[in-house]
């Protein structure tokens, strides 16, 4: 594993939450429309912390300057072996190489817990998601039009596979 790179820890949440509320803020990344509190990433994290799910943080100058996860895809038990991958990047740090390097720890640590396939949904608009999506190897599966609503306009969103 990169040096920069560990498992998140309970006390990266501050910093995490910053990096994540500035996406909702300012990107396509997510549909939540309202920045977190600390309160609610808490929760969100809990479900990491001993968890078949790894949590990521990449550290450069003793900052979180992204993170990557992977998540459930779906509640049912027939999906325990496919997971959904995330990872954001604080924008003072974006274009460093640092979501590649996310990227590439964070599937290795599915492979070694067993999951058979990575699921990404991507809005049409990340174009530089979907570009880094499909050099680490992802297809894309599939396209749903118009499914989340942001900044005043619906969104596609392209699904992207990966099989380990």
């Amino acid at each position: 594993m990169d040096t920069h790179i560990r498992e998140a820890m309970e006390t990266d949440l501050p910093q995490i939450t910053d990096i994540y509320n500035w996406a909702v803020i300012n990107t396509t990344a997510s549909f939540d429309i309202n920045p977190q509190t600390i309160e609610q990433r808490a929760v969100w994290f809990s479900h990491y912390k001993g968890s078949r799910f790894p949590l990521i943080v990449y550290v450069k100058d003793d900052k979180i300057a992204g993170y990557a996860c992977l998540s459930t895809f779906r509640a049912k038990e027939g999906y325990k072996n496919t997971c959904e991958l995330s990872v954001y990047v604080h924008p003072d740090y974006q274009k460093m190489g640092i979501g590649k390097k996310l990227m590439d720890n964070v599937i290795e640590l599915g492979r070694e817990a067993g999951y058979h396939v990575i699921i990404s949904c991507i809005t049409t608009d990340n174009k530089i998601s979907i570009q880094m999506h499909e050099k680490k190897g992802f297809k894309l599966c599939g396209e749903m039009k118009e499914v989340g609503y942001k900044f005043g306009r619906y969104l596609d969103c392209l699904f992207y596979q990966l099989f380990l």
